[in-house]
């Protein structure tokens, strides 16, 4: 049973870097609106040396954890179970102590992507492009299982990391092919690109997009627009930012956290919004 409105509950987020993280932001605005008076959200500057420590030194107080880079696989051998989700890509975003002491790690990353497509109206598409091949692009390769019905094409740097990508899709089920980056510009063309690549990577792409683009997912929040995001909606097409993911995979570690659904997205899409304008 859920932990009530005035029971003191802790949750955080934790990761290196950590100082400009979100989730903090999201997680209060979720409490406030749920009318969780005693629950705080804070964020610890921790990476995988220091985690198993900080594990040991948790009280029964806390309700849950997020998990950002380095430690969503790090984390792993700390738990006592994971979920399908988690187990499919390796990585744990999300952690839950449950009330018999179990600690349950889970990944809201996949379901969020799919969440944040079906709000813009993406519920199939025939195929996709993914540009990298970071942590990320793992993630967007197990939302596309959900969401693909066809050939996955993913646009990277090293044959190292295409073959780690065609490696996954075949866990994964899915129909991976991959190409240098230099043919980046061939994935503008797809019904649905996702950019899983770091801030400026696919600046170079922007005056490729095509007068026609469908669905652009770019995974960055900050800056924001891209480049590529800019042009994109400047010639009509659907841009689904890397707030829309935040926000969604926020979602689901709210309710899995306090056990209150359906957690307020509404709320919590205005406090990033808000957030984020006031850098």
């Amino acid at each position: 049973m859920p932990a009530g409105a005035t029971d003191a509950r802790r949750a955080a987020v934790l990761g290196s870097p950590i100082a400009h993280s979100l989730s903090p932001v999201l997680h209060r605005a979720a409490y406030e609106e749920l009318g969780l008076k005693g629950w705080s959200y804070d964020r610890f500057e921790i990476d995988e040396a220091a985690l198993p420590g900080f594990f040991a030194e948790l009280g029964p107080e806390w309700a849950g954890l997020s998990l950002t880079m380095p430690l969503k696989r790090a984390v792993i051998p700390l738990l006592d179970e994971i979920s399908e989700t988690a187990a499919s890509v390796e990585a744990v975003n999300t952690v839950v102590f449950t009330e018999d002491g179990r600690k349950v790690g889970d990944n809201t990353d996949i379901p969020g992507m799919v969440a944040a497509l079906r709000e813009h109206g993406i519920e199939t598409v025939d195929s996709a492009a993914i540009l990298g091949a970071g942590a990320t692009a793992s993630s967007a390769l197990a939302a596309l299982a959900r969401v693909c019905t066809g050939e996955v094409v993913v646009y990277v740097r090293s044959e190292a990391r295409a073959a780690e990508m065609r490696e996954w899709g075949e866990r994964l089920d899915v129909e991976v092919r991959t190409e240098d980056w230099s043919q980046a510009a061939d994935a503008l063309h797809r019904p649905l690109v996702i950019a899983t690549t770091p801030a400026g990577a696919t600046d170079g792409l922007a005056m490729a997009v095509p007068e026609r683009p469908t669905t652009l997912f770019d995974v960055l929040y900050e800056p924001w627009p891209t480049q590529l995001a800019a042009r994109w909606s400047m010639f009509g097409g659907a841009v689904v930012s890397g707030l829309d993911l935040l926000v969604h995979q926020a979602v689901l570690q709210v309710e899995q956290m306090t056990g209150r659904r359906p957690a307020p997205v509404d709320a919590m899409r205005k406090a990033g919004e808000q957030a984020l304008a006031a850098r």
